[in-house]
């Protein structure tokens, strides 16, 4: 049996002949000698639903960003170049894990030819550019190569040099400003000679950010185009998280661009080219000041060094006329640069360099120096606004946003359809008649893999199926009712509302966790039912901290462990003069085989402090705590430092908010008013993947005005943990 390579759940995306995408979630395995996917995880000898073989001929096509329903896939397709009709398509929700699949796909193909040529056979070599040369080889995407003949004839390279498309090219008229121009070359183009670097000087610093203008006299541009400008800082992110921010057109662009107020999607030209409708949010006298809008082709590639590329420039298009109360305003040239930095504590770094050139056009506008200078500052400050955005975020973690936007062409032909309801009622329900026959047809174009031709209905459903994912649940879920008579600790447990002193289970409902589907609309949901029993609570204080505190005889996980049950037990370590801690000890009968609970305890610190996730409120206390704690989720061992101690039937997670300098502040103002709060804690295991989707809770508790003085000083055994 051949090794498998890497395997996970990606996306099946195709287009039927009548014109409507598909997305079917399908789970890939590579090997050594084969790509394949199955309707679900592999068990036994399950027969794959397509299989692929990989060898030295094989090529990884990057097709770029296509829109499914508003959202949009980074598209691979795998094929052999000897047999172009054999070819498999796979997508993602994120750049990351479709880059790490190319970059697997591509190191077995290297194998095969490697092994190859220590036999003395060499595979066809061949390169393949666009009309552009940027001194980068980027990514290939779009476009098929007309050139397997030419390939077939050219045996004289023994190394493959893999084809570097970049869609169909950089469109017309738009300029690459990050090229490095060479001084032979800056003396042929006068044009680009504004992009070269000895062009710029520094303007000002504002918000971190150095803002740069151009030097080159622009006296043949209109008064109210403005010189170049941008602006270059660096965020504490990586290339891929910025880079899907930046194309997003949704919701979330709110949340780090101050001049943007709608954007929508005209055409896709290509997976790398596409035109937009774009709105600007300006407050410069907007009491008289028209809005303004944009209509331009926005072109993007990923290069080899990691970074990406953005670039912008105004065209006119037939679907995107002129908009009642809005000024069409013209960008000569813009766009981002996104490069990668050498990592510093741990944290990635990239720096992002945001240039505009725009004519805002308008009657006066020309003459008011201020206007365009404040609104250039306004769109550049929004790579501040990415920095602040990215500094403020817990859950790193996370799935990348999917960029989404609102397709203006769809709206308009859906109105169109409208119109004429009236009269082609007859024709509408017979269009009616072949969309319901084709969805039960297998009619693909050239941008699937034809696999599915006995398939009855859609199948675009995203796991894990509601089957499987009943399954699961009632594969976790306890069995059986444990009896909580048996286990005890030093702070009371009290169901009353009005209770001191004491705590009680926290409705897991009172949690928003990510959903089934979070992967492809960030939906969150209720935390419902616990994964494990809170059965008890311990409140310690003594001169220096308690760790493994699981170890102590008759406390509640040693309890468990003599009558078979698994123990969750965190321990909330408290610092000061005098140290605290708050034990909870969660109980099960057992660990679910395979489940990511299983995984988390079982795993490394690693894999640990990157997934234990703590969900915090405070539902009575005064405002500034409130305001403080927050009711953001939190990545516990991205936060504080977490010692985790694995013993044979429990596992104990240390948690010293001492560690961090930030909860350490908030805990000083929480510790002085403890006595008034009411405070809730959820648990969980943060979930990343479609097959670990929906997160569930661990558990939940409500600690309510606890008294430091009924803290107690445990006896603790002098042993080492296990």
């Amino acid at each position: 049996m051949s090794k498998v390579v890497y395997e996970g759940w990606m996306v099946r995306y195709g287009r039927r002949k009548i014109g409507k995408s598909y997305i079917h979630m399908r789970y890939f395995v590579l090997e050594t000698r084969l790509l394949a996917y199955y309707k679900k995880k592999p068990q036994d000898n399950v027969v794959p639903v397509k299989t692929l073989l990989i060898d030295g001929n094989c090529r990884v096509e990057d097709r770029g960003l296509k829109t499914h329903h508003g959202h949009m896939v980074y598209v691979l397709s795998i094929y052999n170049k000897r047999e172009k009709y054999n070819r498999m398509t796979m997508a993602a929700f994120n750049i990351q894990e479709a880059l790490i699949w190319k970059e697997k796909i591509e190191s077995v193909i290297d194998q095969h030819q490697e092994s190859k040529g220590a036999n003395g056979n060499k595979y066809v070599s061949f390169e393949y550019k666009s009309g552009m040369d940027s001194g980068r080889n980027g990514s290939s995407s779009d476009r098929e190569s007309q050139l397997s003949a030419a390939e077939d004839e050219d045996d004289s390279h023994a190394n493959l040099l893999r084809r570097t498309t970049i869609g169909n090219g950089l469109p017309e008229s738009v300029v690459d400003w990050t090229k490095e121009l060479d001084s032979d070359l800056s003396n042929q183009n006068a044009s680009n000679q504004a992009f070269s670097r000895k062009y710029w000087r520094l303007l000002q610093c504002q918000n971190g950010l150095r803002l740069f203008e151009e030097l080159l006299d622009v006296d043949f541009l209109p008064k109210s185009c403005s010189r170049a400008m941008k602006a270059a800082g660096v965020v504490e992110a990586s290339c891929e998280e910025i880079f899907e921010l930046v194309m997003s057109m949704d919701a979330t662009r709110f949340e780090w661009d101050c001049s943007f107020q709608y954007g929508s999607l005209v055409e896709e030209v290509d997976g790398h080219t596409a035109i937009l409708y774009h709105r600007i949010q300006l407050d410069w006298f907007s009491t008289f000041i028209w809005p303004r809008d944009l209509c331009y082709v926005r072109y993007w590639r990923r290069n080899d060094d990691g970074s990406y590329v953005v670039l912008f420039r105004s065209r006119e298009h037939e679907n995107c006329g002129p908009v009642p109360g809005y000024v069409r305003a013209h960008i000569e040239s813009g766009g981002f640069n996104i490069s990668p930095l050498k990592s510093r504590n741990g944290r990635p770094r990239t720096q992002v360099q945001h240039l505009m050139q725009i004519d805002l056009k308008g009657w006066g506008v020309g003459y008011i120096s201020s206007f365009q200078q404040h609104c250039l500052f306004q769109m550049l400050n929004s790579v501040a606004g990415l920095r602040e955005y990215f500094s403020q975020t817990d859950e790193r973690a996370a799935a990348p946003r999917i960029p989404v936007m609102v397709n203006m062409t769809s709206a308009s032909i859906s109105k169109k359809s409208q119109n004429e309801q009236g009269t082609s009622h007859h024709r509408t329900a017979s269009l009616d008649l072949v969309h319901a026959a084709n969805r039960n047809a297998s009619m693909m174009d050239d941008f699937s893999d034809e696999d599915e031709d006995f398939q009855v209905a859609d199948q675009e459903v995203m796991p894990p199926s509601f089957e499987n994912e009943m399954k699961k649940t009632a594969l976790e879920e306890p069995s059986e009712q444990i009896d909580l008579s048996i286990f005890s600790g030093n702070l009371r447990h009290n169901d009353n509302d009005g209770g001191r002193n004491c705590w009680r289970i926290s409705d897991g409902n009172n949690f928003r966790v990510r959903s089934r589907n979070f992967c492809y609309d960030k939906s969150k949901t209720t935390g419902g039912k616990h994964l494990m029993d809170l059965v008890a609570v311990d409140w310690f204080k003594d001169t220096k901290r308690m760790d493994h505190v699981a170890r102590r005889p008759g406390c509640a996980a040693q309890v468990a462990s003599e009558k078979g049950l698994f123990s969750l037990v965190f321990n909330l370590q408290v610092p000061g003069s005098t140290h605290y801690s708050m034990v909870f000890y969660f109980v099960m009968k057992e660990l679910a085989p395979g489940s990511l609970l299983q995984r988390f305890v079982d795993g490394d610190d690693d894999f640990r402090n990157s997934r234990m996730k703590l969900i915090p409120s405070v539902p009575k206390g005064s405002w500034i705590v409130r305001q403080s704690v927050g009711s953001t989720p939190c990545l516990l061992g991205k936060a504080v430092d977490c010692n985790y101690i694995r013993g044979p039937t429990y596992l104990e997670v240390d948690i010293d908010i001492g560690s961090s300098t930030v909860a350490n502040g908030v805990l000083g103002l929480v510790i002085g008013v403890i006595t008034s709060l009411v405070v809730d804690m959820a648990f969980l295991v943060q979930a990343n993947t479609p097959d670990e989707l929906p997160e569930r809770l661990v558990g939940a508790v409500r600690v309510s005005h606890v008294e430091l003085s009924s803290a107690i000083v445990p006896k603790l055994e002098q042993a080492d943990a296990p």
